[in-house]
C-alpha cells in the first residue's frame, strides 16, 4: 500500500471546496454522474465498441453508502494519481487566500475541473475502485477522508469501468433516501445519453427532441416535449428549433407560451443544459429581456458556465447567441405571418409583449419585425400601419386614429365610422411607447386619439355664428357659463360637433398623455409634467342647450348641470380619480331630484 499527499499548496482546500464551491448542494449527483457519463464516452470513441453501457446508482442506507458505478474508460494507477490525486487548477495559493472566510454566498469563479470533489460537500470520506480498459493494468483501489491524505493500492474490482463511493455523512441523511436522488436525477440528468439505474430502476428513457432535425420531429413530438419541461402548462403556441455550429454549437427549442393573467414576464423560463446536462434555469443573460416570456431549452459546450456550472459568465459568445436567437425569432414570426396568417393573428394577443418589447430595444429586430407589427381594427379586422395608411390617405393624410378603450369611448367611435374612417385599438400599456417610437422611424406619422382631435368632430355647417346686439355667438356665451362653473385653469370652448349626441369631451395634448398613462402604467405614478385640458361642449347637444338656457330660471340646477357634464366628460374618457366617483354619483342623484321636483 502506498501513501501520498494531495498535490496542492494548502491543507486546508478542501474545506473550502465544500463550503464555497457549490450554490446547490445536490450538485453533486450531478457532477459524479456526468464524470461516468465522460468516462463511457472515452471508452466508446478510443475502442469503437458499441456495449451495453450503463450508469448505475445504488444507495446502501445500513451501511450509509451512495455508489455511483460505470463501465467506461477506467483509470490506471498513474492516471488516478493525475486526476483525482492532483486538484487540478492554476493559482492556487491566489484562490485560497480569496476566498478563505468569505461568505457562502461568495461564487468561486473559474473553470478548474473540481467535479469530482463536490462528493465531499455530502460525504466524510470518499473511495474509488476503478480498472482501466487497457490490457493487462491492474484494479485500482483510492480512499480520502477529505483531508490532504489520501491511501492508494492495487484493488480487487473486475471489469473495465469505474466505482466512485461516497459515506454519506451525518448531516446528509437525506441522500441516502431513494426519492431524493431520483429527484435530483430527473431534474438534472433526464436526458443524458446513457442509461442510468437507480437501485436497478431505470431513470432516463428519453433523449431531448432538440437533437433531432427539425424536419424530423413532429408536432406531437414537440409538444409532449414541452409538457416534459413544463407539465402543468398548456399547449404552446408555436416554437423555434435552434440548431447552430458556427459561431458556437448551441441546440435547442423555444417555445411561445400561452400567456395568462398570472404570466411572471419577468422571471426567466428557459432551461440551460451544458452536453444534455440541466444547468440552471436561470439564465437571462443568454436572451434579451424582451425574449423572457419564451420557455424552452437550450443546450450549448460553448456557453461559459463559472466554476460549478451553475451560472453563465457573460462574454461575446453569449451576446452573439442572444443576437442569433433574435434573429431566428424574427424568422419564425415573420414566416408564420406570410404562411398561416390567420393562426398568427388568432395567437397576437399572446406574442404581442415580445413584439412591442423587442421593437423597443433593438433596432435590429424592429427593422425584421415590423413587416408583422399588426393593429387590430374596431370591427375586428388586422392589419399593419402601412396598409392602414395605404386605405385611409385620402381621409387621414398621413394620420392614425386610435381608441385605447373600444367600449369606453364608443361614443367618440360613431362619429369616425360614420365617416369611413379606420380606428386601431391600442390599449396595451406599451401601446403608447410604441407609437411614439414608430412616429420616430416613419416620416409624416402621426397617431391620434379618437378624442382628442376635433378636425374630425367638428360640423362647420352647423356652427351657431350669429351674433347678438353685444357681438357675441351663442357658442361664446355658452363657453362662457360653463367656463364660470368649473375649474379655473381649465380651458373651456364651444363647437359644433357633427354629432348630437355627445354633450362635451376633454381635450388633452396626444404626446403628454401618453407620457403620463406610461408612467402611470409602469411606475405607478402621475408625470409630473402639467397637462393642458380643454373642455369642449357641443353646441348641438340638447343637454348643453338646456343647462344653458337654465341660468336664468333655475340658476342653482344649472350650475349643477354644468359640473356634472364636466364630471361625466372626465368618467367617460377615464380621466377621473377613482376617490371622485362617489361624490359624483351623490351629486346625480341631487340634479335628478331637483328636475323630479320640476315636473310635479
Amino acid at each position: 500500500m502506498a501513501k501520498g499527499t494531495l498535490s496542492i499548496h494548502s491543507e486546508n482546500i478542501l474545506p473550502i471546496i465544500k463550503k464555497w464551491l457549490y450554490s446547490e448542494k445536490d450538485i453533486f449527483v450531478r457532477e459524479l454522474v456526468s464524470n461516468a457519463t465522460d468516462a463511457i464516452t472515452k471508452f466508446k470513441l478510443i475502442s469503437g465498441i458499441e456495449d451495453s453501457f450503463r450508469i448505475d446508482i445504488t444507495i446502501d442506507k445500513p451501511n450509509r453508502t451512495l455508489e455511483f458505478k460505470d463501465n467506461g474508460i477506467g483509470m490506471t494507477s498513474e492516471e488516478v494519481e493525475k486526476y483525482i490525486a492532483q486538484i487540478a487548477f492554476s493559482g492556487a495559493e491566489e484562490f485560497i487566500e480569496k476566498y478563505q472566510g468569505k461568505e457562502e454566498k461568495e461564487q468561486i469563479i473559474g473553470h478548474f475541473g473540481l467535479g469530482f470533489y463536490s462528493a465531499y460537500m455530502a460525504s466524510e470520506k470518499v473511495e474509488i475502485e476503478t480498472l482501466s480498459y487497457l490490457e493487462n493494468e491492474k484494479p485500482v483501489f483510492w480512499a480520502c477522508d477529505g483531508s490532504s491524505s489520501y491511501t492508494i493500492e492495487e484493488g480487487t474490482k473486475v471489469g473495465r469501468g469505474t466505482i466512485v463511493r461516497l459515506f454519506i455523512d451525518k448531516e446528509s441523511d437525506e441522500y441516502l433516501e431513494d426519492n431524493k436522488i431520483e429527484e435530483i436525477l430527473r431534474k438534472f440528468c433526464a436526458y443524458l445519453t446513457y442509461p442510468i439505474f437507480l437501485n436497478g430502476r431505470h431513470i432516463n428513457n428519453k433523449d431531448p427532441l432538440w437533437i433531432k432535425n427539425s424536419s424530423d420531429a413532429t408536432e406531437k413530438e414537440y409538444i409532449e416535449f414541452y409538457h416534459d419541461l413544463y407539465p402543468l402548462d398548456p399547449d404552446p403556441i408555436f416554437w423555434v428549433h435552434i440548431n447552430v455550429d458556427y459561431p458556437f454549437n448551441v441546440k435547442g427549442i423555444l417555445f411561445f407560451p400561452k400567456i395568462h393573467k398570472r404570466f411572471d414576464f419577468s422571471q426567466s423560463n428557459i432551461k440551460l443544459f451544458c452536453n444534455r446536462v440541466f444547468v440552471s434555469d436561470n439564465c437571462k443573460e443568454i436572451l434579451p429581456d424582451y425574449l423572457t416570456v419564451l420557455k424552452g431549452a437550450i443546450d450549448s459546450p460553448d456557453i461559459p458556465l463559472n466554476v460549478s456550472r451553475s451560472y453563465l459568465q457573460m462574454d461575446r459568445t453569449v451576446k452573439q447567441l442572444g443576437q442569433h436567437v433574435s434573429k431566428k425569432i424574427c424568422d419564425k414570426l415573420s414566416s408564420l405571418y406570410k404562411m398561416d396568417k390567420e393562426k398568427f393573428l388568432s395567437h397576437f394577443q399572446d406574442i404581442e409583449m415580445i413584439v412591442k418589447l423587442g421593437i423597443l430595444n433593438d433596432d435590429k429586430f424592429y427593422e425584421r419585425a415590423k413587416e408583422f407589427l399588426v393593429w387590430k381594427k374596431t370591427d375586428g379586422s388586422w392589419f399593419t400601419i402601412e396598409e392602414y395608411l395605404e386605405k385611409n390617405k385620402e381621409k387621414t393624410k398621413g394620420k392614425v386614429y386610435y381608441s385605447t378603450d373600444e367600449k369606453m369611448l364608443s361614443q367618440f367611435l360613431s362619429i369616425y365610422q360614420q365617416k369611413g374612417i379606420d380606428v386601431i385599438l391600442a390599449g396595451n400599456f406599451i401601446d403608447a411607447p410604441i407609437i411614439s417610437h414608430l412616429e420616430s422611424k416613419i416620416d409624416d406619422l402621426e397617431f391620434q386619439r379618437i378624442d382628442s382631435h376635433l378636425d374630425e368632430m367638428i360640423d362647420p355647417s352647423r356652427e351657431k355664428g350669429l351674433l347678438d346686439s353685444d357681438g357675441k355667438t351663442e357658442g361664446s356665451k355658452i363657453a362662457s357659463f360653463f367656463r364660470g362653473q368649473l375649474p379655473k385653469d381649465l380651458e373651456v370652448e364651444a363647437k359644433s360637433l357633427s354629432t348630437d349626441d355627445l354633450p362635451a369631451l376633454l381635450v388633452l395634448d396626444e404626446k403628454m398623455r401618453r407620457l403620463r398613462d406610461y408612467m402611470q402604467a409602469t411606475q405607478g405614478k402621475e408625470s409630473a409634467i402639467p397637462q393642458k385640458k380643454t373642455f369642449v361642449l357641443n353646441t348641438n347637444n340638447k343637454l348643453i342647450q338646456k343647462a344653458f338656457a337654465l341660468q336664468k330660471s333655475h340658476p342653482e340646477l344649472a350650475q349643477d348641470l354644468a359640473r356634472q357634464v364636466y364630471d361625466l366628460a372626465l368618467l367617460s374618457q377615464k380621466e377621473i380619480d377613482p376617490s371622485e366617483v362617489s361624490k359624483i354619483l351623490t351629486q346625480n342623484t341631487r340634479i335628478l331630484e331637483k328636475l323630479a321636483a320640476l315636473v310635479e
